[in-house]
């Protein structure tokens, strides 16, 4: 006994110094090997494979006699399908270096190899099982060690000599595939803790031992294919099937059908097409004898794998057929623990279960491939177009990385057979479910590692408007032409506006028009400021009585905001306020897809105002009554058809709306210029408005109607920066102006001039705690940018930071004109305390951080840097 034992620690400490010595010569092999190039390795890549596929009958011949499993006319397909199909199907892929460029895109894909390759061989499959990793290992340049089944060390080490032999005479580097001459589970388990990747197929135990050496594993699982008989089916074509993947090899193929489950309607006729196909049902003594020998303390005897259905029946004492081809056994309980026929058998034996119905036969079904097939194959015979419903319920209920449809399992199973997009290869991953890393028929991407080179890129933008901008004084008549017949041929109009408008007339030539055109309208008039959603909701429910094909906004932002969640809800009823106001980081990638507008009605707005741009931008504000919160809607989706930009109609805007909403129009200016998005086409908007509002808005302040020039330039200046930042986007400006304007009611061209500067000066500092992210955006310059608008309005200093305090001053100087505040202190006077104010900094900084416009800030703020600024707005700069 003592002799054995150290006779056999001898051969194993030899066979450890062998395998070590192995790994060193493939290792150096395949350094070199990772140099050559994409066409020097499919040149061996093809060498190797052309050998394999020379020697299939030889190989298929040593299989059978070194393993006695398996019929060698179908190891010589197996090995013929290893060297023929996976050569067929990688021939062209790109492995080596350089495999996808986009110059454009600024995206390069580079694979490398991985290194040694460790392959455990089963002793099912030693043959073309070898072949096939060999193959794709040599196809992505890394180096094998295989450790063949004891059983069949022989057959296994010839094939991949041969495929060796072939790879070196075309120029692979020697030894670039190596072997363990002498296998035992001690070597197996140091092989795959010293690879650097391991390709695992065979039973449960060694895809654990796989797993758990420490390295990254590509393991398969055991399968326990179900088939699944419809009473749709071909019956022919289902019989006819299952015997032949059943009898390919013997049944030693994992993803045969193990078990068949017939729905009771053709159960009997499907028995009788078997039976035709030499098929023997076994009576119950016959299946017990059956069982006797076929599972040996509960476990697979390996004396029936691989073993034709007559010599099974010969260790069993059965009487059979010389032609019989499968033995049949009926059975009840789908469950492994109370029927061990249930299990995988690997052999011409199958069990045929009677199911009430389809949904008996999915239950059936799932308990098989739980019992010791999970994630492996399932199966299924059905018209897949009269039942498409119940094939459908099979896919979904079925726990399985392959679903086959009418085809033998074995062959299916495998690939490029019987469906030519499943990829062929002889080891199926099982995914998680069988507790596999890979889910799909296993390649050769498991066996690169890709590098992805990312070059910075600027991001794409885009111009959007209105498909028409009407403007100079007067061109309201000519711009509502277009809605009769020689333009958008309109028959109905809906315009909202609201009490005021209405009541002084400011519709009158809109509803002349229309009646001139024979366009029927009706009004609505009730949006107040700050529009809630009900008033909203009112809209739109006359909106469905009425029917109209174009909306018409009329006044300043809060009609338009109102009007444009009207045309949402009047086009998309069923619409959740809470999806369409959901933030986004990058209007493009949005979760929620807004939906799309224009289908029942155009939109047509008529602003009143010149500030808030609304007439040109995609944005719309409403207030839910109920809890007060304001939902901001943001998608290119809600841009207007037209805007009449008609300066007529703001002749007598009162001189504290003319302030607040030119100063508005000036943040937007500011803010897009300031912006990450702002780019070639919004920035000549931009400082042409600033330039005009820095420039006429105190005279249209000031005088009023008397100043038409002034009052048209303003105008123009409002749609131009609404245009500007309807591509650009805003910033921190606008998070915290809607913050503070939403808890004080202050008015919202108020609240920015309270907090512009002090955003400036945020946003212009050199060195900030955290830049925003946006590709163009290179490093913080937004000191510059302000340093160019001083230079355009002729204020510019002799520094960048001498110009944005001189820029400063004007804005400044600007507010005092417009009689507006300096402070939040002043504007909100003394009916709202300090402490008040004070305690209400922290939520508002959260909620303006979380603001839609603070994502495209040049400078990403912090919570604390908002309420910093929320706190020097509040008290005012002390000069110093």
């Amino acid at each position: 006994m003592t002799k054995n034992v150290t006779m056999m620690q001898s051969r194993e400490d030899k066979g450890a110094k062998e395998l070590k010595e192995i790994l060193k010569q493939v290792r150096a092999a395949q350094v070199e090997f990772s140099t050559y190039s994409q066409e020097t390795v499919d040149e061996i890549f093809k060498a190797a494979a052309t050998a394999a596929n020379s020697a299939r009958i030889i190989l298929a011949e040593m299989a059978v006699e070194e393993t006695g499993m398996g019929v060698f006319e179908d190891k010589v397909l197996k090995n013929h399908y290893a060297a023929e199909y996976i050569y067929n199907r990688y021939k062209h892929e790109k492995t080596c270096g350089v495999i996808e460029r986009d110059e454009a895109g600024g995206y390069t894909r580079i694979a490398e190899s991985i290194g040694v390759a460790a392959a455990v061989i089963p002793t099912t499959n030693p043959t073309s099982t070898a072949i096939f990793k060999a193959l794709i290992c040599l196809k992505t340049r890394n180096g094998l060690i295989l450790s063949p089944h004891p059983r069949a060390k022989r057959c296994t080490i010839e094939a991949a000599r041969i495929v060796l032999e072939a790879a070196e005479k075309a120029g692979a580097p020697k030894g670039i595939i190596g072997w363990i001459e002498e296998p035992s589970v001690a070597l197996s388990a140091e092989l795959m803790k010293e690879s650097d990747i391991i390709l695992a197929t065979g039973g449960p135990q060694m895809v654990r031992a796989a797993y758990s050496s420490g390295k990254p594993a590509i393991g398969v699982g055991a399968g326990n294919t179900p088939a699944v008989i419809d009473v749709s089916c071909d019956l022919r074509l289902a019989a006819a099937s299952i015997v032949h993947s059943k009898t390919f090899d013997n049944g030693m193929i994992c993803a045969s059908e193990q078990s068949v489950v017939v729905l009771r309607d053709v159960y009997d006729a499907f028995k009788k097409e078997l039976q035709a196909l030499n098929c023997q049902f076994l009576t119950a003594d016959e299946k017990e004898k059956l069982r006797g020998v076929m599972f040996e303390n509960g476990v697979l005897n390996s004396k029936v794998v691989g073993q034709k259905a007559k010599r099974i029946a010969e260790l069993c004492g059965i009487q059979v057929r010389d032609e019989c081809k499968i033995l049949v056994v009926e059975a009840e309980s789908s469950n492994e623990q109370e029927e061990e026929f249930a299990k995988e058998k690997l052999s011409p034996v199958l069990t045929m279960y009677r199911a009430t119905d389809f949904g008996d036969a999915l239950e059936k079904a799932d308990e098989l491939v739980r019992g010791g097939g999970f994630g492996h194959t399932a199966a299924i015979y059905i018209d897949s177009d009269k039942a498409f419903e119940r094939l459908s319920k099979f896919y979904e209920k079925m726990k399985t990385c392959r679903i086959l449809v009418n085809t033998p399992a074995a062959q299916g199973g495998i690939g490029d057979l019987y469906n030519f997009r499943l990829t062929p290869s002889l080891t199926l991953g099982c995914g998680s479910w069988g507790g596999n890393s890979v889910c799909e028929n296993v390649g050769i991407k498991e066996l690169i590692n890709v590098k992805t080179v990312a070059e910075r890129r600027e991001n794409m933008l885009w111009f959007r408007a209105p498909e028409k901008v009407y403007f100079k004084r007067g061109c309201l008549d000519t711009a509502l032409k277009e809605m009769g017949r020689d333009g958008y041929d309109r028959k109905r109009a809906f315009i909202v506006t609201d009490q005021y408008l209405y009541d002084h007339g400011m519709l009158d030539e809109i509803m002349k028009s229309l009646d001139a055109q024979g366009i029927a309208h009706t009004e609505f008039f009730d949006v107040t400021p700050d529009p809630t959603l009900a008033c909203a909701k009112m809209g739109a429910e006359r909106m469905k009585e009425f029917s109209p094909d174009v909306i018409i906004a009329v006044g300043g932002g809060s009609p338009m905001d109102a009007a444009k969640v009207m045309w949402v809800l009047y086009e998309h009823p069923n619409v959740d306020f809470a999806d369409l106001a959901m933030r986004f980081m990058d209007i493009r990638k949005r979760v929620y897809g807004f939906p799309k507008m224009g289908k029942k009605s155009i939109f047509i707005a008529v602003p009143t105002t010149a500030g808030t741009g609304s007439e040109v931008t995609p944005f719309a504000v409403i207030t839910d009554e109920g809890t007060g919160e304001k939902y901001p809607l943001a998608d290119y989706e809600l841009m207007p058809t037209m805007a009449i930009c008609d300066v007529d109609l703001m002749m007598d805007i009162p001189k504290k709306l003319t302030a607040y909403a030119g100063f508005d129009a000036l943040s937007h200016a500011m803010e897009a210029v300031a912006s990450l998005l702002a780019s070639d086409f919004t920035n000549g908007l931009a400082y042409e408005a600033i330039s005009l509002l820095i420039a006429y808005l105190p005279a249209a302040f000031t005088k009023g109607r008397e100043d038409i020039v002034a009052r048209e330039k303003v105008a123009n200046a409002a749609t131009m920066s609404g245009m500007a930042f309807a591509n650009a986007f805003l910033g921190v400006c606008h998070s915290m102006a809607h913050k503070l304007g939403a808890r004080w009611h202050l008015p919202h061209g108020m609240a920015n001039s309270l907090l512009l500067v002090e955003v400036m000066r945020f946003n212009a500092a050199p060195s900030p705690e955290k830049m925003g992210t946006f590709p163009q955006y290179a490093y913080p310059d937004c000191l510059a940018r302000y340093a160019k608008v001083a230079k355009l309005i002729g204020c510019a200093g002799e520094t960048d930071a001498q110009s944005l305090e001189n820029l400063i001053q004007k804005i400044e100087e600007l507010q005092t004109v417009l009689e507006i505040p300096k402070t939040i202190k002043d504007a909100l006077g003394s009916h709202v305390t300090e402490q008040e104010f004070l305690d209400s900094l922290d939520k508002m900084s959260r909620d303006a951080f979380d603001d839609q416009c603070t994502g495209a800030n040049p400078r990403y703020p912090l919570v604390s840097e908002i309420k910093e600024m929320y706190l020097r707005a509040y008290h005012g700069r002390v000069e110093k």
